[in-house]
């Protein structure tokens, strides 16, 4: 396990490269990203902007994925606002809302007066998914990423809403698993290649253990049926260059707030993901099987955006790496049905012993960030 030499990321996250001088794929491209003619690739936004408006007579022109964070404010203010198009935002109504999340989500919708559709799925069937992809895969938030993908496909089907508006491209943005289309084009149709897609298949998971008929908003839809409908699907971060802190500013203009009770466990921004209550622990699993985490990932992100060093990084890394994400772990136990005690053997499965070992009885990485 080694980490890069400009920010604080490991090798172990999937997908990432290192080059011959130690920095990784992420930081690479920031220095990219520097050399980007930014003004050029908003010209060619427009120009898209401008292919599509009208094309649905009087319906949508664009759907934008929202959570409510910080960033989808961001899409939904440059689609609506900016760019001007008839705008859908498209939110999966999580079962386990925090409250700042319904508060930030309410003043998306009041605030920049867009049209929003919550994606309400069957909670008998979401808690059968997270169940199973919990003990079997480690990955408790399975289910949400499957829909969040797959339903706002189906709602550019349902709406013949003619772009998808995604945010960042997190392979390209953070390191991970990069599609040559979206590399070169900012295009988000091979989206389901992305980390969060980069997993067992739905049918390999489920094994007929749910009927066909509750899957409906789990499945993708073919990539045939986009080119038929002739629905383009992008990120937004090929066009406008990405910074979290600048979309969080933004978004306090219209309402958002950040988390009332300052910093989750493991967190140095209180503004990030804060939108439901069972994705903390679900992002452990993250430290278990790879050994890193939020800390990590967020001073990465002040690192590429120059808000940070790489010394300050380290320092921070290290304090709060092994913070527990204990504030929602009651709720947790009580969706999932399970006690304190079969969670954690749970989450002992998959830890990776590659990369753990003990130290005066605690568990402790064999390679810390230094």
């Amino acid at each position: 396990m080694r980490y890069c030499k400009t920010c604080v990321m490991p090798d172990t996250k999937p997908g990432i490269t290192f080059n011959s001088n130690g920095i990784c794929s992420a930081c690479q491209y920031v220095e990219t990203k520097d050399n980007i003619n930014w003004q050029e690739r908003e010209r060619k936004l427009e120009i898209l902007c401008n292919s599509v408006r009208g094309s649905n007579g009087n319906g949508y022109e664009c759907i934008v994925p929202v959570s409510g964070g910080k960033d989808s404010i961001y899409q939904a203010y440059m689609m609506s606002r900016v760019y001007n198009l008839r705008v859908l935002c498209i939110n999966l109504t999580s079962h386990i809302q925090t409250t700042e999340g319904i508060n930030n989500l309410n003043s998306l919708v009041e605030n920049l007066n867009v049209d929003l559709q919550k994606i309400s799925v069957r909670p008998s069937t979401q808690q059968k998914i997270r169940n199973i992809s919990l003990f079997e895969l480690g990955n408790p938030n399975y289910a949400e990423h499957q829909v969040v993908f797959a339903g706002v496909a189906r709602a550019a089907l349902i709406t013949k809403a003619p772009l998808i508006v995604w945010g960042e491209d997190i392979g390209v943005e953070f390191g991970g698993n990069i599609s040559e289309t979206s590399l070169n084009d900012g295009s988000a149709e091979d989206l389901i290649e992305n980390d969060l897609f980069n997993q067992v298949p739905l049918k390999n998971l489920l094994k007929g253990r749910i009927p066909q008929n509750e899957l409906f908003f789990y499945n993708h839809p073919e990539k045939n049926e986009f080119l038929k409908r002739k629905i383009k699907s992008i990120y937004l971060s090929y066009y406008h260059r990405w910074d979290g802190y600048e979309h969080y500013l933004l978004a306090k203009k219209f309402g958002f707030k950040g988390r009332a009770d300052g910093l989750l466990s493991g967190n140095i921004l209180n503004y990030d993901n804060i939108d439901e209550k069972l994705c903390e622990i679900h992002i452990w699993f993250k430290m278990l099987k790879f050994g890193f985490w939020r800390p990590t990932d967020q001073c990465c992100y002040q690192i590429w955006n120059k808000r940070m060093n790489r010394d300050d990084a380290v320092d921070l890394v290290l304090e709060k790496q092994y913070e527990f994400p204990d504030e929602y772990l009651n709720e947790f136990l009580e969706y999932h049905e399970i006690t304190e005690k079969e969670l954690y053997k749970c989450m002992e499965k998959f830890r990776n012993l590659n990369l753990w070992h003990k130290v005066n009885k605690k568990w402790r990485l064999k390679y810390e960030v230094n």
